[in-house]
């Protein structure tokens, strides 16, 4: 199981992450309404430096093509992009700005899982998410459990340790935020300690 921590705003916890061995992490570049927002001379100034092995994703909520082209100048290997979209638009959006794409589906119900159907061909992971942008809600993960996709399924919303085993059986990739903040910052040693849990579960 591999691991993105998301919401990163400094230098020292994105360093923490890849010091780490976090496969993902991901920053929050146009949704202002998250605590999580970094504007886009902060994040060009954190992603200057050294990932190894951890790969940057740039999260992006319904973004207009400036806002694409202007993020893809930024040291990231993924958009991670909420909004409408389908296949076509990824594949365009991939040839253009020539990142990867995680896509996101935000649920509410049931039905709402099927929506990968629309974007699973040009699609790198595919991220099951909650409702809510800034807030971290739960839905019920176990239904993607019998979902089959070409690339890797990715989950989050109100992701905490207790669940890791359970989650380890439906998921490729993690996507952890809240549950590693401490009064609505990033709690380095709460990132520490949770990359070790994933990682008795590998």
């Amino acid at each position: 199981m591999k691991l993105k921590v998301c919401g990163i705003s400094n230098t020292n916890e994105l360093e923490t992450c890849i010091n780490n061995n976090v496969d993902y992490c991901g920053l929050i570049l146009n949704y202002s309404k998250s605590h999580r927002f970094i504007n886009f001379e902060k994040a060009n100034k954190i992603l200057n430096t050294n990932k190894k092995k951890s790969k940057f994703v740039g999260v992006l909520v319904k973004p207009t093509l400036k806002e694409l082209e202007k993020f893809s100048k930024l040291n990231i290997d993924y958009f991670q992009l909420y909004g409408d979209y389908d296949n076509n638009a990824l594949a365009d959006i991939k040839k253009k700005f020539h990142k990867k794409i995680i896509t996101a589906i935000r649920v509410q119900d049931k039905k709402d899982i099927e929506n990968y159907k629309n974007i699973e061909d040009s699609s790198d992971i595919i991220l099951w998410d909650s409702a809510g942008y800034e807030k971290s809600l739960s839905w019920d993960y176990s239904w993607i459990s019998e979902i089959k996709i070409k690339g890797e399924k990715m989950i989050a919303g109100n992701i905490t340790k207790e669940k890791l085993n359970e989650l380890s059986k439906l998921a490729d990739i993690i996507d952890v935020s809240g549950a590693l903040e401490t009064n609505k910052v990033k709690d380095t040693n709460k990132i520490i300690d949770f990359v070790k849990l994933v990682k008795k579960i590998e």
